[in-house]
Formats: C-alpha cells, structure tokens, sequence
C-alpha cells in the first residue's frame, strides 16, 4: 500500500491507485492519514466532516465510509474478519499502515534527520535532507477534498510544518554555501507566492536570491512586499525584512561561492550552440555587452479625442512647464491628477499630441491599470518591458530584475528625446522605474492618487484636475450635440450638467444617449437623469460632489434586457480588451445575436470600439458593471460565464496551436461547456493571427484563473501557449505565465498542472541562461510526469535535458537523455516523438562534428516524419541535414536540404524557423562567395525576426553587418 496527503488524497495498492469514491470518505481517510497510528475519536471525525452542525445520521454515515475503505484497501479480507488497516479503538478509529507507506511519514522524518545534521554542524548535508522532504509536497495538505472541510485546523497545522521546513532549508542552504542556495531556491519562490505577506519568508527568499547572484530580483522582491504591505495591511517592513534588504544593498549576502556573472559559468562548454533547428526551435546566443542602440521609433499614444474641449488654463500651465525651443534641460515630470473620469487621460493624451513633434525620438505610452476593478495592477517590470519592445530591444538583450531593466530602459533614453505618458498610476513606487533619467525627455504622469512621493523626491510638477467649469461643461455637450440644440434648450442643458456634476465621463454618457435619439428633447433627458438620481457615492476617492454611479444607473436602465445582462457579465472579462466571438461566448450567445447588443453599448457610450470588433470601456463603468453583476446575478450564472469564456479562449487556443503543429503533444482537454463557441481556423496562417492578436488577452487570462478563479484553467492554457511564446522570442512572459500556473496548479494540488508548468518553466530557464534553475525544474517535472505515469511527459522532458545539456557542451549526456526520451516514446506510441528524437539526436552529432552519423539519424527522422505526415518533425530534418551537408563541405546538398525545409516551413506557417532555415541559407551562400544571396536570405530572415521582435534577430543583423554597403542596399530591395 502507498499513500499521499501532502497534495491530492491519494492511495494505491500494488502499483493500482484507487478509486476513493466519494468526498465524505476521500476527507475521512485523509484525516486518518494526518494522524497515522494514533486513533482519531469519533466526535473528530463528525467536526472535521460537518463541522458544527452535524446532522443526526452522521455516526452511521462514518461507520458506512470506514467499512467501504476497509473494502477497498484489503479486498481480501474474509467477512467477519478484524480489518488490519482501519482498526476500531478509542472510541474511534487509526490507520495502521507502514511508515514508508505514507508521504507524511516520510516527509517528518526527513525533517528530523535534517535537523540533527544541523545541529551536528552540517548545513550542507542538513540541505539536501530537507530538500528531499519538500519534494514530497503536492500541494495543499489534502488538497481536492471540501474547502471547508480542509480548513480544519488538523490541514493548516501541517501545511504550517512546510512553511517552516521551507524557511529551514533556506537557512541551512544559506549556511552551507558554495552552489547549495540554488537547491532551495524555485521551492522558496512558490512558497512564497502563496504566502505573499509571511515577512520573514520573503526574507529568505530575498536573501537567498542574493546569494545565487539574482541581486536585482531581491530587491525587486523587497519592494513589490513593502507595496503590498502599505496597500493591504498598512503596515511598514519588520525588522526581518529590513535586515534582509540591507543585506543585499551592502552586500553582505553570502554569495554561495565564486559565482561568476554568468550563472553556471564552470561547466564545460558554457555558452550557446549554433541555432538546432529541432523541433522545440533554436538555441538562444548568449547575450552581448555591448550598448544596445534603438532600431524603432516607437509612437505609442493613442488617438487625440476629436471633441477635447476647455482645460484651457490646465493646458497652459503644463506647457509653460517645458523649456523654451529645444534645449535640453533636467527630465521634466507632470503629475496629472483627479477622481475618477475627470478627464486626466484625455488632457495628458490632448497635451502629448500637441507637443509630440518636440520630442523626435519617440513618444511612449502605458496604462498601468492601478485602479482596474477586475484585472491585476501592472508591474514596473511589466510596463518596462513593453518600452524594450517598443525600441526593438531583443529579448536576449533584456536582463532579469526589476532593477537591471530600468537601468536598460534609462540607458535607451541617454542623449534623445522622447516623451513618456504613464496613464493610471497606483503609486509612487510603480511609477518610480518608468522615469527617464536623460535630460530633455518629458514625462506625463496620470493618477487618482497624489503622488506625494514623486513630487517630493523626483520634483514632479503637480496639476489637480477639478471638475469642469459650467461654461466648459457646455462647451463640452456643444461640441457632441450641436450649438442649435444646446442653445435651443438652455434651461435643460443647465440641468443636465448640474446633475452630472460637472463631470466629463458623466457627461460623455449623457451626450452619448442624447446624440443616439436626436428626436428626444434634452428636457425630457434631464428629467429621466433627475428620477435616477439618488444618494449613491461617486467613484473617485469618497468624493460627495459627483454622484457618477446615478448618472450610470441612468443610462444602464435605458438598454434592453440583452445588452444591460452584457454590460454586466463584461465585467467578467480579464481585459485589456475583448473581441465579437469572445464576448458571444461570455454571453452565451451567437456571434449575429452579440453583435447588436455591442454596438448598442458603443451607442450608449457605455463601450468603446477602438479597432474593428475589439472593444474597451472605462474603468468607471467596469467598476459599475462589477458591481451590477455582483448585485443581479446570481453566482452560478456568473461562473457560468466564466466558465464559457475560459472555455473559449482555451479551446480557441488549443485549435490554433494544433492548426500549427498537429502532431506536437500538448494536455488533453475535455469538452468546451455548452455556449463556449470556441474559434474555429481556416488556415495556419489565421490560427497565428488570431493568437499574435490576443495574446495580452491569453496572458491575462492565465493571470485571473490564477489570481480569482478556480485554477482550472491556468496551467491547460500556460501549457498550450508554451510553443507560441517560444517560437516569438517571448520569454519574460513565458517566465510569468508558467510561474503562474505552477502556483496556480500548487494552491490545487493538481500533480499533472505542476509537471507541465515546471517541464515549461525548466526549458525557459534555460533559454534565459538560468541553467540551475532549469535543471532543477526539469528534475522536478520528470518526478512528476513518472508518479502520474505519463510516458510522453517523461520522454518530452528528457528531451528538454538533452537540450539543456547540448546548451552548456554536455553532448554525451544529451545523448544519453535522447535514448532514455526514445524508450518512454516507443512504449507510448509516439511516433512523431521518435522522430524528433532521431533529428536532434542527429543534431548533437553535428556539435560533436559527427556530420555522416548525423545524416544516417537525420534521414531516419525524414523517412519516420514523412511516413506520418507531420510536416513539421520533416521540416526540421530537411534543415538538420542540410546543415550536416554544410559542415563537410558539400555546398549545393545542403542548398538543396534547406529548400526543401523552407516549402514546408511555409507550408505549415511556421515563420520563426523558415527564418531560421533562411539563415543557414545565407551561411552557405556565403561559404559558397555568392555574399549577395546570402545578404538575399539573411535580410528575409531579419525582416520576419524583426516582425516579432524575436531576440535571434541581433545576430542575423551582425552577419549582414559583415558585408559591404551595396550588397546589403541590394538585399533592402529583394528578397529570397
């Protein structure tokens, strides 16, 4: 017998697991198993499975249940017999079962022997004992059973041994040195992001990031708590937290050893390969030193709002804030400030447009969603990022912490001039990094909030917006409605900006139903708004002046059934923006039904279309739709929208990647639920667009099931985008999205979400060049793909640990890997698989300059890929060979290999490595002498990487560098 309970309840007989049936009976053998030996009395088990308000039956009920696992655990068991496993005593019952028989068991006494070889002066032995301990963890202690059932304190009280046995490893690994730090470290980060307020966690984690070298990320750490602390506690950092900070800033973190910059950097044959060309895509470069210089100029704002009226002094006093001409002087910084739907973005946007051409190097634009009722705040690193992208910055390029990315984005801005519009700011703190630090650079700053902290530390320029003026509220409806039309009903007009208190999004939507019924008089208008109105508080901060929500309720009241239940289940969506067929499935409607309650929700000025069938809406009217849905709907229709949703973007997701690589193994998914409608492709090429598009959706998604929802849906959807974000050079995101779902996967004790998000995780670890943190999540994944049986999970790991170690020069032991990944296939089946499995092994012979033997494995790749069809494992052993062909020589082969791989990676719209094959062509033209052919494949090549800002641009880019001027304008106008 076998069980678990540190995770999912979980029992197996002779190899078997089995079916536990029922909740009441899988929670009951889970509390015999918190307490195995001892005998839980039956006045327990009554309050952990009914707590306080048991009904009569429930001592049958439990003497039913026990009398079930007894049949279950020893099927042999003569009738009548004394059970040998669940016996009776005490008033109650145990479990007596081995102590290697149970994950709990286990786990305790690896942590006893950890402690004594702490106390016997062995840290690094104390180490690995506790490491081995918290491998054992599945998740939450019984995860799977009631909530309220698994809130019981006999649960929490474990779950409190692995918070502290995760704080004792840390501080023996810290003891220890010399490289043991890394052994704790990814078991440190999830716990810590599931205990974001426990200060003295996140001090380790912040000491022990240090010592591993991630000193930008430790501090990163240390003021994403001490934020968290002000927002949700009040509170200010403890002592733990202080010292843990200091520690970083003075260095006196343990360093673990002579860790060079470079993580890793002892291992033989550090630093990348030449592009693989296998199936998972190429190696990354290793990243250069050298200043990266701005290839884009990047114009971001968005459009200027055609009816922008009064702010006339407003405007003057900021543009009376820059200087005179076009000298450069400190970093200007205006603090645009007011509630809610004031007006503050369409003043810095009117502003920015008006002074744009001052700024030639390029204009940025953010919103940071501080105050979004349903989506998460924007980080720093989050925002930054997006401005690398802007400049074209390849990801390679791009540092990890928060810190080494600021100091990339202020060293962009030294010596231009560019204009940077932050929109919606929470804080101080989360604006802080975004500052340029180059003189002659202008930044606009958007908030509810007074920024006190950057007035007073960074000299920013304060203006508080007030609502508008009566005469600019009336040049604010003339301009919408028509100077007759006001004028003619002047009285009405006076009492419709009374009643919207002056405030612009209040007085938008009025116009709005005003302009949609031009045969409605602006009398009986304002008498519909004056029974609406009523003591409900404005938005913005408390304040009384503006009942926002009244004049809301006004125009909601107008819309039909349809369109107001949408307005309402919009609220649902994870933003930033939601298209036709998404927000059909939210609904639960068709896509001809959706669409006029959309466009009656744009008339209303309730939803904005701003691009074809993708629509917004203000963060004032989310907030108010949140709160309709909260209030009207019951909670299963709402999770029933969600539910839809989820469905569709997963389902939608899974159909687009399938479309573009069928034979790719990825999670099975059960059926959409009725209503989802999820995307159909009519080809490659629109299941890639449709992903390119809504890939901020996909990402945001991943963030809300993991954040609010049920979790389901976050690693499925993590996992199906894995291949999308590699192919486009994605890596940040890939390193949040799948750190979020393995958390996600964790807090659920789903075993299957954990191996796929730390199989992920492990192979963009080491696209980053974090190859210890890669290797331990690829150790850990391939510990849970083999306890959950999943053969094509280990062999899909296996290959990933041949990658890695092809990566540092460990050739022999990607071999190695290759042959345990083919044995896993070939007992699952898995053709497509094998064959990879023959290119890349093909491709390891090529790095140890092993070209025939590579061309005998890479033609057995072809001849298994083409037998099954999968155009994409072919496309890959085309490439492979030719480049075999290259290496000895053999010119025009290899040509001919890479032509074909280029038909069929344009066959199967796979862009990023018919760049790749693009760029072996060039090598071997070059080889060849024919430079101006080989400046033909490489510029095609650079002009797809470009398209995505994938970070394999840079070195295509050197190689043109290479040759002369005219040879490379040539190649401007022609492509291969």
């Amino acid at each position: 017998m076998r069980f678990t309970v540190l995770g999912p309840v979980r029992a197996w007989r002779q190899g078997t697991e089995l079916d536990l049936g029922p909740p009441k009976r899988r929670a009951l053998l889970a509390l015999l198993l918190t307490q195995p030996g001892r005998p839980v009395a039956m006045h327990e088990i009554v309050d952990v499975l009914w707590g306080q308000d048991p009904p009569s039956s429930a001592v049958n009920v439990v003497h039913r249940h026990v009398g079930a696992l007894r049949r279950l655990l020893e099927p042999d068991l003569p009738v009548g017999a004394a059970s040998r496993t669940v016996v009776r005593g005490s008033g109650g019952y145990r479990l007596d079962i081995d102590a290697n028989a149970v994950d709990l068991l286990r786990f305790r006494a690896k942590r006893e022997e950890g402690r004594r070889a702490a106390d016997e002066g062995q840290p690094a032995r104390a180490t690995e004992l506790l490491v081995e301990a918290l491998n054992l963890w599945r998740g939450p202690t019984a995860a799977g059973i009631a909530p309220q059932v698994r809130a019981h304190p006999v649960f929490e009280a474990i779950d409190r041994e692995h918070l502290s046995v995760v704080k004792e490893a840390a501080e023996t690994a810290l003891a220890a040195g010399s490289g043991l730090p890394d052994r704790v470290l990814i078991t440190l980060r999830q716990a810590a992001a599931h205990h974001p307020l426990d200060e003295v966690l996140q001090a380790r984690l912040i000491v022990v990031l240090a010592a591993t070298g991630h000193q930008a990320e430790a501090l990163s750490v240390y003021q994403s708590v001490r934020s968290r602390l002000a927002d949700e506690l009040g509170l200010d950092p403890g002592p733990e937290l202080r010292e843990a900070q200091r520690q970083v800033l003075s260095g006196a973190a343990d360093q673990g050893g002579p860790r060079a910059a470079a993580e890793d950097a002892d291992l033989p044959g550090a630093g990348a390969p030449p592009a693989t060309g296998t199936a998972e895509g190429p190696a990354v470069p290793e990243p250069g030193a050298e200043p990266y210089t701005p290839r884009e100029r990047p114009a971001q704002l968005p459009a200027d709002l055609s009816a922008f009226t009064g702010r006339r002094a407003e405007l003057a006093g900021v543009q009376a804030l820059l200087p005179e001409g076009d000298e450069a002087s400190a970093v200007v910084i205006s603090a645009i400030g007011g509630m809610a739907g004031v007006g503050k973005t369409a003043l810095a946007v009117h502003w920015a447009h008006e002074v744009a051409d001052r700024f030639p190097d390029g204009q940025l634009y953010v919103n940071l969603r501080g105050f979004d009722p349903t989506g998460p705040v924007m980080t720093p690193a989050e925002a930054i990022r997006g401005f690398l992208d802007a400049f074209g910055v390849p990801a390679s390029r791009i540092p990890a912490g928060l810190d080494a990315q600021a100091a990339l984005y202020r060293s962009l801005l030294a010596g231009r001039r560019v204009l940077v519009l932050l929109d919606n700011a929470r804080d101080t703190e989360q604006v802080r990094p975004l500052l340029p630090g180059a003189p002659g650079c202008l930044a606009i700053v958007t908030s509810r909030n007074q920024l006190h902290g950057l007035i007073a530390a960074e000299g920013a320029r304060p203006l508080v917006l007030d609502l508008l003026t009566v005469p600019e509220a009336r040049e604010f409806l003339t301009r919408r409605l028509g100077s007759a039309r006001v004028a003619t009903e002047a009285r009405a007009v006076d009492q419709i900006i009374e009643l919207c208190g002056r405030l612009p999004l209040a007085l938008a939507v009025v116009s709005a139903r005003a302009a949609v019924h031009p045969s409605f008089s602006l009398s009986s208008i304002a008498a519909e708004l004056r029974e609406s109105h009523g003591s409900l508080d404005a938005f913005a901060g408390g304040e009384p002046v503006t009942d926002a929500r009244s004049v809301f309720s006004w125009s909601y009241r107008t819309l039909s059934c349809g369109a107001a239940r949408l307005f309402r289940l919009l609220a649902l969506h994870p933003g930033p923006d939601c298209s036709t067929t998404a927000t059909a499935s939210l609904a639960g409607l068709r896509v001809p039904e959706v669409r006029p309650l959309l466009m009656e929700l744009v008339r209303a000025h309730l939803l904005t279309e701003h691009a074809p069938g993708r629509f917004v809406s203000h963060e004032l009217l989310r907030a108010y739709a949140a709160e309709l849905t909260r209030s009207q709907d019951p909670e299963e229709v709402r999770e029933d929208a969600r539910r839809r949703l989820f469905d569709h973007y997963l389902h939608s997701a899974h159909t687009a990647d399938t479309r573009l690589a069928p034979y790719r193994e990825r999670p099975a998914l059960t059926a959409p639920c009725p209503g989802a409608n999820p995307r159909r492709f009519a080809s490659r090429e629109d299941a890639a667009d449709w992903l390119t598009s809504e890939r901020p959706v996909l990402l945001a998604a991943v963030a809300q099931d993991a954040r609010s929802g049920t979790g389901t849906h976050c690693w499925r959807l993590a996992a199906t985008l894995e291949l999308f974000l590699d192919r486009h050079g994605r890596r940040q995101d890939q390193l949040a999205v799948q750190g979020m779902a393995l958390t996600a996967a964790q807090a659920q004790g789903d075993v299957p979400g954990q191996a796929h998000a730390h199989r992920a995780l492990g192979f963009v670890s080491g696209r980053l060049h974090r190859h210890n943190d890669a290797r331990e999540h690829l150790l850990r994944a391939l510990e849970l793909f083999a306890e959950i049986g999943d053969l094509v999970g280990q062999g899909r790991v296996h290959r990933y640990l041949a990658f890695q170690c092809n990566t540092v020069g460990r050739h022999a032991d990607a071999l190695d890997h290759y042959q345990r990944a083919s044995r896993f296939y070939r007992a699952a089946g898995h053709r497509s698989g094998q064959a990879g499995i023959f290119n890349e092994v093909g491709w390891t012979h090529i790095l140890l300059g092993e070209y025939e033997e590579a061309l005998v494995q890479c033609r057995q790749a072809l001849a298994l890929g083409q037998e099954i069809g999968d155009s994409n494992g072919a496309a890959a052993a085309w490439d492979s060979l030719g480049y075999a062909h290259h290496h000895l020589g053999r010119h025009q082969e290899a040509l001919s290999c890479y032509g074909h791989a280029l038909d069929l990676y344009r066959e199967v719209s796979d862009r990023y490595l018919e760049a790749d094959t693009l760029v072996h062509i060039g090598d071997t033209h070059e080889a060849l002498g024919a430079d101006h052919r080989a400046a033909f494949a490489w510029q095609h090549a650079l002009d797809i990487l470009d398209g995505f800002g994938h970070p394999d641009a840079e070195p295509v880019r050197e190689k043109l560098g290479r040759l002369d001027g005219a040879t490379r304008r040539a190649a401007l106008n022609r492509r291969f």
